[in-house]
Parts: structure tokens; C-alpha cells; sequence
């Protein structure tokens, strides 16, 4: 039976915007979705909230920084055929420089991780799927916590495409099929995150049936 992680920050785990620290029910996050979309395949959901791609953050209630985590999430659920990854947003905190260039680079250095990890079997090297997040919009009410939060995140889709292709693997912009509720601008409402798992499948299953 494939395999396949879903690692991300709380749009993976499902914060729902409407409801303050609240989860999404499990029947509405995108990895719970995808796995619905690909029967027989066991997906496993690994998001944290304020998670980065490779940035500290020493006043968070854990582990925040991707590089350090990922790689147990790697050997907590190998072996794996497919890892998705959707990360970027908590990079563009005005703390962590507000830059989605930097993201763009700790994605980077995910994708080395998952190639260089020794997994068991040896062989057993999955595929990378990364995800570029949805837009980052104005809210409805008060501001993001930076005034260039929304249009650094509109260069996610660019900067991910070409790293996709530069050290080839997949590539799927989010932006393309959701988009950030207008309540803190950053989040996603249970629509929007269902959208993602059921437009994820298509790109998945290409890698799972090559």
C-alpha cells in the first residue's frame, strides 16, 4: 500500500479562521480529502501551526523549524512513496525577514533532506510534491502583521515553479484553487482547504503511477 506524507504548517492542520484556535473537523482537511480521492493509499497528515520552512522561532510552545522536524517525520513514517509539502506563509512573519525568497531557499533545503535521508530499504527514496500556499489577502478587519505579507505571497508560485524545476520535482500552486479567508487573511475556511486535497490527487497520483 503507497504511502504518503502531507507535511505542513496550520493549513494542514486545519485552523479554522471563523473560530479563533479551533480545528477544521477531520472530514474537511485537505489531507483526510486526499486520502478519499485515493483509495488504498494511506496518507498521513503531519502540520503544525507556525511551523517554517527553516526558521526558529524559541518563543513557540515547540518545534517550529521544518529543517529539524522533517527529517523525524521521515523516520517516524517511512517508508513513504510520496511527500507533499506546503510551507512558506510563517516564513513571510516580519520576525523571520517577510521574504518569500527565503522560503523559497528552506524549501530548497527540505528537498535536499528528503533525498539525502537514509531510509529503509535504501531504495525506498520517495518522490517530492511541493506546494506553493494560497495568497495571503487583506483582512476584513484590523492588518496583517506585515504590510508586504500579501504580495511577498504572491510570489510563492514563481519562485517554487522554478525551484520545482530546477531540482525536479512536482509542483502545485494552491493558489490556483483556494484563497485565504477574509477574516485574518491567512487562514483558510473548510471550502477552501477541501479544495486543496481534492486538486491535489490528480498530481499525486501521477507520481504514485509515473
Amino acid at each position: 500500500m503507497a504511502r504518503i506524507l502531507c507535511y505542513g504548517d496550520s493549513l494542514t492542520w486545519g485552523h479554522d479562521p471563523d473560530n479563533g484556535a479551533l480545528r477544521h473537523a477531520f472530514d474537511d482537511l485537505w489531507p483526510s480529502v486526499l486520502a478519499g480521492a485515493l483509495p488504498g493509499v494511506t496518507v498521513l497528515a503531519d502540520g503544525v501551526g507556525g511551523r517554517t520552512t527553516s526558521f526558529d522561532d524559541h518563543a513557540a510552545p515547540c518545534d517550529r523549524n521544518a529543517v529539524r522536524t522533517l527529517p523525524v517525520a521521515l523516520a517516524a513514517h517511512m517508508p513513504l512513496d510520496v511527500v507533499v509539502i506546503m510551507l512558506g506563509t510563517n516564513d513571510l512573519k516580519p520576525k523571520f525577514g517577510g521574504m518569500a525568497l527565503s522560503a523559497q531557499q528552506g524549501m530548497r533545503r527540505l528537498i535536499e533532506l528528503i533525498r539525502g535521508f537514509p531510509y529503509k530499504p535504501a531504495r525506498a527514496q520517495p518522490q517530492v510534491l511541493i506546494v506553493a500556499p494560497p495568497l495571503c489577502i487583506g483582512p476584513a478587519e484590523g492588518a496583517l502583521d506585515s504590510p508586504v505579507r500579501a504580495a511577498q505571497s504572491a510570489l510563492f508560485a514563481p519562485l517554487y515553479a522554478a525551484l520545482a524545476e530546477e531540482m525536479g520535482v512536482a509542483f502545485f500552486d494552491a493558489g490556483t484553487v483556494a484563497q485565504a479567508s477574509s477574516v485574518d487573511g491567512i487562514h483558510l475556511d473548510a471550502a477552501n482547504t477541501r479544495a486543496i486535497g481534492a486538486a491535489l490527487a490528480e498530481p499525486v497520483r501521477a507520481l504514485l503511477n509515473p
